[in-house]
């Protein structure tokens, strides 16, 4: 026998067996002096070994506002704004959020419930929930993978960040033209030691917060990140709505335009907000999972996703109000992706009164926006490591710092001596097959997993998932919608999928769209072996692959 743990309620310290094989559970067992129950969520036996105890977030704030850290990103800022502009203002904005709720809150909300339930990472979660001969298990490769490969991109792009909210501040761009600003932007991709220090730079800073642990680094930083972020941004938004013109950019982006919608084609408004209200959250990956795997249980899971979403929707939304008013004050034309933030924006700057200053305060803001995310990924990595692996989390910071930066390599060099490498067509980088990898396959499939893992009787189970996410106190999540969520879900991301894949090789010719449309066929048949093959291995545990 072997003393493991102290029931509360004022009982005694008692002994369980050594052998008894108790994983990520609360035990309750009855006090013989007072009759009350008492719950031992502190002990974690497997194998008759003592392991730590799990990690939980020292508070509500900090949960929500690290996860919505890992939701926010540089999509919000560079993308969602111009795709409003693009496609109809107000129109798709409502759209847009008719998909968030409809598919983005419930699969965000399977995440949690599996990080909760099961007080573990993706890299365990589906191995302790699943029933016996379940494949589920085998989604933890995509899900390691596709947090690596998001880290091999966002870790430059965090860097560019960081680097041009110095050289606003430096005024290097003082009184540059058009011409000399799209220059200065090419001539610093293609200075490959210049794109490494700062890269660099952001995986040190983000793994060195990850390594003082959940509550004191995470938590604590990302927290107070998360709070400037906030205030930068709505400062931003008004100073941008007292320029000149400004009111016609807002009305651009905000009042309902029926003719533009027609003009883009109201298919691809609606797939664009289908999209972007999918990919905004993070979600399909176990980067919002592992967030789950530390949350206490007083709330329920809805109420607290929906405190996410509002928090993405409204930075996205306040990106587009500093962004297109300034644009159109300035008669600049909103570009999409990273021209629109380091080539259109700091044009904008130049021409402003104060430009310097407030050049600076919108790159810090980009910053906090994208290393919350990194920190947010960096996490799941180390917690992959330890749990994996079982290294302390000293080590798995130590050997993740250096595996980061040398699979950060390709993308950087992918502007400068690995520019030919083209692989998705012409002028495409290495940095945009990347993306392509998790944004494009990994992220909606992975998705697909967590939503058929919950609702399938293959997975965890409808019964169980509901139990879960409706533990505590707050807004319930509907019981009556398990077949909306097992089928309806996955129909429409695999459409989504598909389309992705037609839309972006059509174009190009048979020669690439033929074999990458095999690809993407290929992993979409692969996501649904793992979802609803068989497991010779019996009950999934952590022999199993």
């Amino acid at each position: 026998m072997g003393i493991h743990g102290v029931a509360g309620y004022g009982c005694a310290v008692f002994a369980l067996p050594a052998i008894m094989p108790v994983k990520w559970k609360s035990l309750r067992f009855p006090c013989r002096f007072t009759g009350k129950s008492a719950i031992i969520k502190t002990i974690i036996l497997k194998e008759g070994k003592p392991l730590k105890e799990r990690e939980t977030f020292g508070s509500r704030l900090g949960f929500i506002l690290v996860s919505a850290g890992c939701a926010i990103g540089l999509g919000n800022v560079w993308k969602f704004p111009y795709m409003t502009g693009q496609y109809g203002g107000a129109a798709f904005v409502l759209i847009y959020l008719v998909f968030l709720v409809c598919m983005g809150l419930p699969i965000l909300i399977s995440e949690f419930a599996v990080g909760r339930a099961s007080r573990q990472s993706a890299a365990k979660a589906m191995n302790t929930l699943e029933p016996k001969g379940s494949n589920f298990h085998k989604y933890r490769w995509m899900g390691m993978i596709g947090n690596y490969v998001l880290m091999m991109f966002y870790t430059m792009v965090a860097g560019w960040t960081m680097y041009y909210c110095y050289v606003m501040a430096a005024g290097k761009l003082k009184g540059a033209d058009t011409e000399q600003v799209t220059q200065y932007f090419s001539d610093f991709q293609h200075s490959t030691g210049t794109m490494t220090f700062w890269m660099i730079l952001a995986v040190l800073l983000s793994f060195g917060i990850c390594s003082l642990g959940l509550q004191k680094g995470v938590e604590r930083i990302t927290k107070v990140m998360m709070l400037c972020l906030l205030a930068l941004i709505v400062v931003l938004a008004v100073h941008s709505l007292t320029l000149d013109g400004a009111m016609e950019g807002v009305k651009f982006y905000l009042v309902p335009s029926f003719e533009n919608m027609k003009e883009a084609g109201i298919g691809n408004v609606i797939f664009g907000a289908m999209s972007q209200s999918f990919f905004t959250l993070s979600i399909g990956i176990g980067a919002m999972e592992i967030f789950g795997s530390y949350m206490p249980k007083n709330h329920t899971l809805a109420g607290e996703s929906i405190k996410i979403l509002v928090l993405d929707t409204f930075v996205a939304l306040m990106a587009g109000m500093i962004i297109i008013p300034a644009c159109f004050s300035f008669g600049v034309e909103p570009g999409a992706g990273p021209g629109l933030v380091f080539i259109t924006l700091p044009n904008v700057f130049n021409q402003m009164m104060g430009g310097r200053l407030w050049g600076a305060l919108f790159f810090l803001f980009m910053a906090f926006a994208a290393l919350s995310t990194v920190i947010a990924v960096f996490e799941n990595i180390l917690a992959f490591s330890m749990e994996l692996l079982g290294w302390e989390r000293k080590k798995a910071v130590l050997v993740n710092i250096v595996l980061v930066i040398v699979l950060s390599m390709p993308a950087v060099l992918g502007f400068g001596p690995w520019s030919g490498v083209q692989i998705l067509g012409e002028g495409t980088t290495i940095m945009d097959l990347e993306d392509f990898i998790v944004s494009n396959n990994i992220l909606p499939l992975g998705s697909v997993i967590f939503v058929l893992f919950c609702a399938s009787k293959k997975g965890w189970g409808w019964d169980n998932f509901i139990r879960e996410a409706n533990t505590g106190s707050g807004t319930k999540f509907p019981a009556g919608i398990r077949l909306y969520m097992l089928w309806a879900i996955p129909a429409i991301i695999s459409i989504i999928y598909l389309k992705g894949y037609y839309d972006m090789f059509k174009p190009k010719g048979m020669a690439y769209f033929v074999p990458w449309m095999i690809v993407g066929i290929a992993l979409l048949a692969m996501t649904g072996w793992i979802a609803l093959g068989h497991s010779k291995t019996g009950k999934a545990g952590d022999k199993q692959s």
